[in-house]
């Protein structure tokens, strides 16, 4: 397997990168951006197209912002109402996976920031039949949740006529360098089947054997064409726009928010995702066990090309984390009401053949690792100058931090008593 020579991206990577003559990836490349572009002439073109947005009814909002308890949710929110001006109204897909935390962190924020919200949350019963299928059909657990998150703010812009949905980052942007910043790329129906979604749209999860009907899948169904163009629906992206540093953009939210953070199972990421008992657990140990690597070396690649880390202390981080076990697969597999043997069934027929061989005992062993790259010599010429630490904060829990040990999500939405830091 060919691994990037200046990150840890492999060339099966699903997204899709290539590699120059000195070995390094497209996603690399196109990170130079960051160091080069003027950010604040790009900043001033992101005013201009959010003023063309902003309603001139008091009785509408500005535009709408999908938001988690947790990704970069707290900067977006930060962003666009408190440097722009914007009045958003934030909208979030219940993945059903919540970790308690993670419902904090959304609680605190709809309550800091002052916004209106609204939530989807499709009949459990409903998004297990899906789960079943897309397990089935993509080797996945999480595709209702990319379905929901990118397809609820669509159908609340065309239904509310708010044409502007603002994204954080473009992740073949960001990851593998599929366009450049200076390309704008937004959000399309297009880029969503064929990247978000694993190129299967909810119809084409009604199955009759499975008990999945039409009505089943009407809370993932992108709006048609003509509704979008209608209401002028566009979805841009603030990594276009505005630098994009995660580890710094959590770190400034814990500043002046108070964001909560926490230890993750497979990855030293402590911002990203900590509102899923799923997404760096099980979802995660899929990931690695389709295609050879996991959400660790996601993380790697992106701090190593901020100068935070070396490729050798990136490639001894995935040493550490990429072979533990999900700690939440016996919850997980309770909820869905499957067996051990059965996962790891429906896993093992989307495997990446390009990394994964079996023995002569019929076990699956990985062909080749970027663990088995620590040395390479081909690194030293592309290699990034380490200019600081990577170091991630963990945050006090802040309800020990409230005289009333609750916190509340369904009804209200909001914390009592609460204020920023």
């Amino acid at each position: 397997m060919k691994y990037c020579t200046r990150c840890l991206y492999p060339e099966n990577h699903p997204l899709n990168l290539t590699f120059d003559e000195d070995g390094v990836c497209s996603g690399c490349r196109i990170h130079e951006e960051k160091d080069i572009l003027d950010w604040k002439e790009r900043g001033e073109k992101l005013r201009r197209i959010l003023e063309g947005f902003k309603s001139n009814s008091k009785s509408n909002y500005d535009c709408i912002i999908p938001i988690s308890g947790a990704r970069d949710s707290y900067f977006i929110v930060h962003t666009i109402k408190k440097m722009y001006g914007m009045k958003p109204l934030l909208v979030t897909y219940n993945k059903q996976y919540n970790t308690e935390l993670g419902i904090r962190n959304l609680a605190y924020l709809r309550t800091l920031f002052d916004c209106d919200i609204l939530t989807m949350t499709v009949n459990p019963e409903t998004v297990k039949k899906i789960t079943r299928a897309s397990l089935l059909k993509c080797g996945s657990i999480y595709w209702h949740c990319l379905a929901g998150q990118t397809v609820f703010p669509v159908q609340i812009a065309v239904k509310m006529k708010i044409p502007l949905i603002v994204w954080g980052a473009h992740q073949v942007c960001d990851q593998v360098g599929m366009f450049s910043h200076l390309d704008e790329v937004e959000m399309t129906r297009k880029y969503r089947k064929e990247h978000d979604l694993m190129g299967y749209e909810a119809e084409d999860f009604i199955d009759e054997t499975m008990g999945i009907h039409e009505e089943d899948v009407q809370s993932y169904v992108y709006p048609n064409d003509k509704e979008i163009e209608k209401v002028g629906v566009r979805g841009i992206y603030l990594s276009n726009y505005i630098r994009w540093d995660s580890k710094k953009q959590h770190e400034d939210m814990i500043r002046l928010y108070g964001y909560e953070s926490f230890l993750q199972e497979r990855t030293f990421d402590t911002y990203n995702d900590i509102d899923c008992y799923n997404y760096s657990d099980v979802h995660d140990c899929i990931k690695f066990l389709k295609w050879g690597y996991g959400k660790v070396t996601d993380h790697a690649c992106r701090e190593i090309r901020l100068k935070r880390l070396t490729r050798e202390e990136g490639i001894d981080l995935v040493s550490k984390y990429q072979n533990k076990k999900p700690k939440n697969l016996k919850l997980f597999l309770d909820w869905l009401g499957i067996t051990e043997n059965g996962f790891y069934y429906f896993i093992n027929q989307h495997r990446n053949n390009n990394i994964w061989k079996r023995d002569n005992n019929f076990k699956w062993k990985l062909r080749d690792s970027v663990i088995n790259h620590h040395n390479d010599t081909e690194a030293d010429k592309v290699r990034l100058p380490k200019i600081e630490d990577c170091e991630f904060i963990i945050t006090p829990l802040k309800k020990s931090l409230l005289k009333e040990k609750k916190y509340i999500l369904i009804g209200r939405g909001y914390v009592d008593g609460w204020k920023a830091p």
